[in-house]
């Protein structure tokens, strides 16, 4: 049985020191399967999705133990319906959550019952579909989310994992509707097979993706962590590319987050219930 909770540890944490805070319990609502967790720190709230209860969760930064969230966004209104990844515009002031053929785009300070401010729709006629990474550029604006290109050949050879989240896809920020993608980076060259998370440094417009190839697999061949510019399109490789075979310890990279102060890329390894900290100073 799983116990749902949220673990902090200190940055400079390492093997199996406890961790500084947990939140856990009935109070936190918290789900058994959370797959995104996103910290603002200029209102120093956290955002992670409940997909059973079809809502999404904000907490205070220090909150601890048992603490019940201070805002849910949940309802008929808010179109959500399971989605548990999401992203922060702490910019703009905006929570974006991706799910099926939709971004949904809500006010960060949204709560209850409230219909989004923008929905992104893909489709057949739009030729993208979303998966599940989100991450957001409010330097250069636009919006990046995985996802699969209908209907059209991959180019450079067939996917052999046949899976639905093979495609980058960069739109406007502020897309509203049904919109195509600015670009989308896709094909044999990219290595992609299958994102699971998305992070970005605004900065120097890098999209960093974890490549998982298969879930379904303990230890897939292919996964890597790649970075590729805002301005890339098509079939082409990362910029940079860490793979995990070697890097001698990655095995299953799952999330991504970027560390700018100390030019650190975290990404969590589902393969080996651990987070792996790596100094990648030329992303920043």
């Amino acid at each position: 049985m799983a116990h749902p909770q949220i673990a902090v540890f200190a940055r400079l944490a390492k093997g199996g020191e406890a961790p500084r805070r947990l939140i856990y319990g009935q109070a936190t609502r918290l789900s058994r399967t959370m797959h995104d967790i996103r910290y603002n720190e200029v209102r120093d709230e956290i955002y992670v999705g409940n997909p059973f209860a079809q809502a999404i969760l904000t907490f205070r930064g220090d909150t601890d133990a048992q603490q019940a969230p201070i805002r849910i966004i949940q309802g008929p209104k808010t179109r959500l319906s399971g989605s548990d990844t999401l992203e922060v515009d702490t910019v703009n002031n905006e929570l974006l959550i991706p799910q099926g053929n939709e971004v949904l785009v809500f006010p960060v300070a949204a709560n209850g019952d409230v219909a989004p401010l923008r929905i992104l729709k893909g489709g057949p006629t739009m030729g993208w579909r979303a998966g599940g990474g989100i991450a957001v550029d409010p330097v250069h604006n636009v919006l990046i989310t995985d996802g699969t290109i209908h209907g059209r050949s991959r180019p450079g050879g067939d996917n052999p994992y046949r899976n639905d989240r093979d495609a980058i896809h960069i739109f406007d920020r502020l897309a509203n509707g049904e919109v195509k993608p600015l670009r989308s980076i896709w094909g044999q060259q990219t290595g992609i097979y299958g994102i699971r998370q998305i992070a970005m440094q605004p900065n120097g417009g890098w999209i960093v993706v974890a490549q998982i190839t298969d879930g379904g697999v303990p230890v897939p061949e292919g996964t890597f962590v790649g970075v590729w510019s805002i301005n890339d399109s098509g079939n082409v490789p990362p910029r940079w590319r860490i793979d995990g075979k070697a890097s001698n310890i990655m095995l299953k990279p799952r999330g991504v987050a970027l560390n700018p102060t100390h030019k650190e890329l975290l990404v969590s390894d589902m393969r080996l219930n651990a987070v792996l900290t790596f100094s990648f100073p030329e992303i920043f």
